[in-house]
């Protein structure tokens, strides 16, 4: 065999490798626990991708759902210490704080001494819903507590990754894994719109069995935790709060008008309103929040 003949069976093997290598897809990435707090799933490399500085609120800026943030607190603290926790539905009116509540209360447990293991929060996007028995198996071997995060989660019509959920909720045959807890926000109480329950118990052939079976799906998280329109004293107390936290040189009195004028022209009163018009406010008085 010459040169020239090895050079072209080598390039050959060369290319024969590089296409196996597409078409086996990307390599699985080495994941680093140790890498930060937060990090977000990318399930086409089965990597949890770090987030260096999370986008959260010390948990004190959160007003208006006491109860619901007490509820949570005890239930994140419990897991996080190593004791029973249940999943947990955060559901109801937009903006009203539900994935901040979620983030302000994994940062606050950083702090606290006690835990079991380091709490780690992995978010994982709604459309990605369907990898989450692969992200399960993987963070089981871990040696950390894992929130795992849904923010805005819902479903709609012919949406079977439902299916996937129910069985990360359950755990299957082997359960849920104890060092795993799902926390899921949504606007939807059962995750599903309404129009969607009343078709399919009017077509099904028994009606009630094709609903339950997708009702049951909120059923699955232990605790459901309501987040409600808020009153006009609620949203002042809000910006009041923001205001004090941030040190804003402005009057009490100037304070209310203006914020009460930002949440007439936006129709509503929410805690992301309030947030909107204390951004708008700070950048008006030259400040950073």
């Amino acid at each position: 065999m010459n040169d020239d003949t090895a050079r072209s069976i080598l390039e050959e093997i060369a290319l024969l490798r590089a296409a196996i290598e597409r078409l086996s897809g990307p390599k699985t990435a080495e994941n680093d626990l140790e890498a930060a707090d937060c990090f977000v799933w990318e399930p086409t490399t089965s990597y949890l991708q770090p987030v260096e500085t999370p986008n959260r609120i010390d948990i004190s800026l959160i007003r208006g759902v006491d109860h619901v943030r007490d509820i949570l607190v005890d239930n994140t603290t419990r897991f996080a210490r190593g004791y029973a926790a249940n999943n947990v539905l955060l559901w109801g009116a937009r903006g009203m704080g539900k994935s901040s509540l979620v983030k302000s209360v994994h940062a606050a447990l950083l702090k606290e001494d006690g835990l079991a293991a380091p709490l780690k929060l992995v978010e994982v996007h709604r459309e990605d819903i369907n990898s989450l028995p692969v992200l399960m198996n993987y963070l089981r071997r871990a040696p950390a507590r894992f929130i795992v995060f849904c923010d805005d989660l819902s479903f709609d019509h012919g949406d079977t990754d439902y299916k996937s959920l129910k069985a990360a909720l359950d755990g299957g045959i082997e359960g849920r894994p104890a060092n795993v807890i799902l926390y899921a926000t949504s606007n939807r109480r059962h995750l599903l719109p309404r129009d969607m329950i009343e078709n399919e118990r009017s077509t099904a052939i028994n009606p009630h069995e094709t609903v339950e079976e997708k009702v049951s799906l909120s059923d699955r998280f232990g605790l459901w935790l309501g987040f409600h329109k808020c009153s006009q004293d609620d949203y002042l107390d809000m910006v009041e709060g923001y205001a004090r936290h941030y040190g804003f040189d402005i009057s009490i009195e100037d304070l209310r008008a203006q914020a009460l004028e930002w949440s007439t022209t936006r129709g509503a009163r929410s805690g992301r309103v309030a947030w909107q018009f204390v951004q708008d406010l700070a950048g008006r008085l030259g400040r950073q929040v």
